[in-house]
């Protein structure tokens, strides 16, 4: 019988002692940090707060997947705590940036994209989340609600969600180093990242709901994404809950 896609690319992707092969490192053709948008309207986020909040434990506790969501706006402070708390920066030393989520090799794959319903101040549309500069960049405006929900499995709760994060990963920023075993970093960096936007909901009353389940293809239409160079990987309904 043919092997499975998924079980031959388990068994291809290990490493053995004596057998870590690898593509060597080409400095001059590592892939860049950061994507920008440099032609979209630029919209600057409040600076986040890292003190204080709800203890860890108590996040941690109360963690549940919400699905029902209220419809009420996010603000622009809370949206702003979320994002840093996924991928911002949370340390520069000898020209090293420290994000707040881990990344196999430092080389963080994995791109935020966002779909906003219904934030103050914000008008509805699909942002990148440029990390650097802690700011959005709005690529396009209007009400995309009824499509995002449709791309995520025809699941309601994206339609009624405040924001519905995207993740998406850069493959090349990953397979410089670490070749085919990167795909399996990569869904690891966005479930790091998936699971801080889980708690940062939690500690400002928030709820937020992971999704996997949804049509590849018309995630990365709606962003304008080739899907293969970069391509959808986890989405997230967020908002308060019900």
């Amino acid at each position: 019988m043919k092997e499975k896609i998924g079980d031959h690319f388990q068994k291809e992707t290990k490493y053995f002692r004596g057998r870590l092969s690898g593509p060597p490192l080409l400095w001059q053709q590592k892939p860049k940090t950061y994507k920008f948008y440099p032609d979209a309207s630029k919209f600057p986020l409040e600076r986040p707060d890292s003190t204080g909040g709800v203890p860890l434990w108590t996040a941690i506790s109360k963690r549940r997947s919400v699905r029902n969501f209220k419809d009420k706006p996010l603000s622009k402070k809370d949206l702003s705590q979320l994002l840093w708390a996924t991928q911002g920066i949370t340390k520069k030393d000898m020209g090293f940036e420290f994000r707040a989520c881990p990344s196999a090799g430092a080389l963080y794959p994995v791109e935020t994209y966002l779909f906003l319903h219904n934030v103050e101040g914000i008008e509805a549309g699909i942002y990148h989340y440029n990390i650097p500069n802690h700011s959005m960049e709005q690529l396009q405006k209007g009400d995309f609600r009824l499509k995002i929900a449709r791309a995520a499995l025809d699941q309601d709760m994206a339609f009624a969600a405040s924001a519905v994060f995207v993740w998406t990963a850069l493959f090349a920023r990953s397979k410089w180093k670490y070749a085919q075993r990167a795909y399996r970093y990569v869904y690891l960096d966005a479930g790091h990242i998936a699971q801080n936007l889980a708690l940062a909901a939690v500690a400002l009353g928030l709820g937020t709901c992971q999704i996997a389940a949804l049509y590849d293809e018309e995630v990365n239409a709606l962003l304008e994404i080739d899907g293969r160079e970069e391509s959808v990987l986890y989405m997230s309904a967020t908002g308060h809950p019900r």
